[in-house]
């Protein structure tokens, strides 16, 4: 029985990797839609959950982790820009204010399903329309939520964070550690 990841994020598997190298990537194939009573808080545990239990299904026997991540300004959440123009949107939100990240953790195998979620405080710099143009042509921020990736030429953008730098990245490793180290033994 081994571990597989229902995420095709390669900084997912990045920092799996810190905790073991044996696992098998298979991303979730779910509709990333959310129920209209779900608060915005509860989206990223909705939808790791909904991932974990969609990969899990077809494999029972496995130990399944899903995860996601969901950007909030407010009660907004930020998703992929996929555009250059609603990445710079989406930078000039976040100009020189605080948001959260929360990243939704969930693990599944025959029936049981265990989750968690992790927030973490950003606060940005005030952004130049400069500032912004030089980061959105890297081309970095279209695939990311929140329009950043806080590993990479994002992290010029961060004034600081309250929480798990890793959360923002897209696994809280240490939490995620635990919680495998924790989980139920597999029946035989």
């Amino acid at each position: 029985m081994g571990l597989l990841l229902a995420s095709a994020s390669p900084r997912r598997q990045e920092l799996l990797r810190l905790i073991t190298k044996d696992f098998t990537v298979l991303p979730a194939a779910v509709e990333e839609s959310l129920p209209p009573a779900l608060s915005a808080e509860e989206a990223a545990q909705y939808l790791a959950r909904k991932k974990a239990a969609a990969v899990s299904a077809q494999h029972p026997k496995d130990l399944v982790l899903g995860s996601d991540t969901t950007v909030l300004l407010g009660d907004q959440i930020l998703g992929k820009p996929g555009t250059p123009e609603r990445a710079a949107e989406m930078l000039r939100l976040l100009s020189g204010k605080t948001h959260r990240v929360i990243t939704g953790v969930a693990l599944a195998r025959g029936g049981v399903l265990r989750s968690f979620q992790s927030e973490t405080a950003v606060t940005f710099y005030p952004l130049s329309e400069e500032e912004i143009a030089a980061y959105v042509a890297t081309g970095e921020p279209l695939d990311k939520a929140g329009g950043y990736g806080i590993q990479g030429y994002g992290a010029l953008l961060v004034k600081e964070i309250a929480g798990d730098f890793y959360s923002v990245m897209g696994l809280p490793v240490a939490q995620t550690a635990r919680m495998l180290a924790a989980f139920p033994p597999a029946n035989p």
